[in-house]
């Protein structure tokens, strides 16, 4: 295993590489072809995604985890687009996808995340047409069964009521189950 950095860096260690993502919770910089990292901001918000990345090690949802130190996490870099980027450009969800969509949100509970749910721009589509998740600071940290803020993402593009009726059409009870909890 390549070592990038050893144990702790700052902004200053991550200025010769590309950032290619930031939000609140910290920065990614591309380190290679297939390798970033995200830098954390703060220690727990670091502590809570190197824990379900660990976890998440099982699964072909989540990116691979190469490293780790105080405050980043070296992973895998996922070549794709996300959902939400699909759904704007193409402006559909068929029932493939959703079978995809509905295999990520088994994964969670199979890991043992609390929180059955993600949101559409964290849910990358790799050039094989499989998903990878990214961002999970709230994996045990929040307990939702349904997935309100994956459904709330689709709203955003008008495909909540396709994506239901495939949902239905693959899994009646889970449909079911959705309505209820709406």
């Amino acid at each position: 295993m390549e070592n990038f950095f050893n144990g702790k860096i700052s902004k200053k260690d991550l200025k010769t590489f590309e950032m290619i993502g930031d939000g609140k919770d910290g920065e990614i910089y591309k380190l290679a072809d297939d390798k970033v990292v995200k830098y954390f901001f703060k220690e727990e918000t670091y502590q809570r995604e190197l824990e379900a990345m660990k976890i998440g090690q099982t699964s072909d949802i989540m990116p691979r985890l190469y490293e780790f130190g105080n405050n980043y996490i070296v992973m895998e870099f996922v070549q794709g687009i996300s959902l939400a980027r699909h759904m704007k450009r193409y402006g559909y969800i068929d029932e493939e996808m959703t079978k995809r969509i509905l295999f990520v949100l088994e994964e969670f509970k199979r890991l043992g995340f609390t929180r059955w749910d993600t949101e559409v721009r964290h849910m990358l589509i790799d050039e094989n047409g499989e998903f990878k998740v990214i961002d999970h600071k709230r994996a045990f940290t929040s307990n939702s069964p349904v997935p309100k803020k994956l459904l709330k993402g689709m709203k955003k593009f008008g495909l909540t009521g396709e994506f239901m009726k495939n949902v239905k059409n693959l899994d009646p009870e889970l449909h079911n189950a959705w309505k209820k909890q709406q």
